[in-house]
């Protein structure tokens, strides 16, 4: 049997995208009736460790698979968006799902599903699901797709442990326009009895939190009380009451990522499930991976196109919240080495632009506007070129990234600037993609 094209999964993917519901809901009911079509694979899974928050739940679920996988353990992995490949939201045991056997499970999902309404996010997460009931593993790591309450991965009726990254204002045409709502939809994967495992969180999120918890019966675990983690002497060190762990720093860069390290040590040490020794936290704090965040492109077609020895950075963060990580991290690279910021930005019509913005307004002047390409809904490079203007910043617009990079070469700088690339989760897929390094 010939292997699967990329075209043959463009056109299932095209086919099901047709039979996207006519309103836009949030809903478990068809998510429900699919996965008992399929026999409920869902409910015969490796115990599962379910991840929600607005950001850091990618690179948190990367320092869990890191830690289990130096531990021993066969990991199954859901993430999403995907950046290039549909691919990278599946991994089997460590291994990105192979073409060959994607298609086959799509396609046994629409046929199973026959036509009726269905969301895209809604069969891929089906498909995810049968496949991991298929392969052997130790645990299952599932991060939310969007919100927590209705969102597809929320039909795990008995999760190992419920996480809460960093909970902050995004998406607020669905899940509400207050860190009340937006916490509350996020709480929702909260189960009867299953350990919480929360980041810091604002006084508001950790009451809705609280809260929710204790109406289901289910033990806390708070970043700053059960248990805390911070850098000493460029160690990452953690503590709770089993004791304390003097760990390497992580290799994703910024003083954010320390937090999220630590967010995973606190899962793992909390349902307390797996053997894993002092050595396997050190050895996945320090390994783990995660593209596009504050990732450092070294080599590729973009990096060609750049001004000699620049730094070319890249970042999917599209919200205040997640600029100004961005921002401290940046921050952090300028204490050590000084060089002139430049930010390529490209977004979201649906994304605060000034908020995001703003916190790069006393690093940089020199804004550079591009359009997301391919992407409906992206924001037009004049819209956010005027909310950086708003800001006070010098705002240049360009037909697209390689087009920008390559108008810095014509510049005279005393030092090759530091470029950040950033502003959407989908503008950082085109990069890896054009740049000839996606994620494997």
């Amino acid at each position: 049997m010939p292997a699967a094209s990329p075209s043959q999964l463009r056109d299932i993917l095209t086919r099901l995208s047709a039979l996207h519901p006519r309103a836009i809901d949030l809903s478990l009911d068809r998510m429900q009736r699919l996965l008992a079509q399929l026999g409920n694979p869902e409910a015969t899974l490796p115990p599962v460790i379910h991840v929600a928050g607005t950001n850091g739940k990618g690179s948190t679920i990367a320092y869990l698979r890191a830690i289990c996988e130096a531990a021993g353990l066969r990991v199954h992995v859901y993430t999403s968006p995907h950046l290039v490949r549909l691919n990278e939201t599946i991994r089997l045991s460590g291994t990105l799902v192979g073409d060959d056997e994607l298609l086959a499970t799509l396609e046994h999902v629409e046929r199973v599903n026959a036509g009726e309404p269905i969301t895209l996010f809604e069969v891929e997460t089906a498909a995810a699901f049968t496949l991991f009931a298929k392969h052997p593993a130790d645990v299952v790591l599932l991060e939310v797709g969007l919100g927590g309450r209705l969102d597809a991965t929320n039909v795990i009726e008995k999760p190992a442990a419920c996480v809460l990254t960093p909970v902050g204002i995004d998406h607020t045409d669905f899940l509400g326009d207050t860190l009340l709502k937006i916490a509350a939809e996020k709480a929702g994967i909260i189960k009867r009895r299953a350990p919480v495992i929360s980041a810091e969180q604002s006084p508001e999120a950790t009451a809705v939190i609280e809260q929710t918890a204790r109406k289901l019966h289910a033990a806390t675990h708070f970043a700053g009380q059960e248990w805390h983690v911070g850098v000493e002497h460029g160690r990452l060190v953690y503590q709770d009451d089993r004791g304390l762990m003097d760990l390497a720093a992580p290799r994703l860069f910024g003083r954010h990522q320390f937090g999220n390290a630590g967010l995973a040590i606190a899962t793992l040490r909390a349902i307390n499930l797996f053997r894993i020794d002092v050595a396997a936290y050190e050895t996945g704090v320090a390994r783990a991976e995660w593209p596009a965040r504050m990732q450092r492109l070294s080599s590729g077609k973009l990096v060609e196109i750049a001004p000699k020895e620049s730094e070319i950075w890249l970042d999917g963060g599209h919200n205040a919240d997640g600029g100004r990580v961005v921002a401290a991290a940046l921050g952090d690279l300028e204490e050590r080495v000084s060089r002139p910021l430049v930010v390529i930005a490209g977004m979201m019509a649906n994304k605060d632009a000034i908020g995001f913005l703003a916190n790069f307004a006393g690093l940089t002047r020199h804004i550079i506007a591009v359009q997301i390409p391919d992407r409906m809904g992206a924001m037009t490079p004049e819209a956010l070129a005027d909310a950086a203007r708003q800001l006070g910043m010098r705002v240049e617009i360009s037909a697209s990234v390689s087009a920008a990079l390559e108008s810095l070469t014509r510049l005279a700088y005393e030092v090759p600037p530091r470029i950040l690339i950033t502003g959407s989760l989908y503008l950082a897929g085109h990069v890896l993609s054009e740049n000839g390094t996606p994620p494997a």
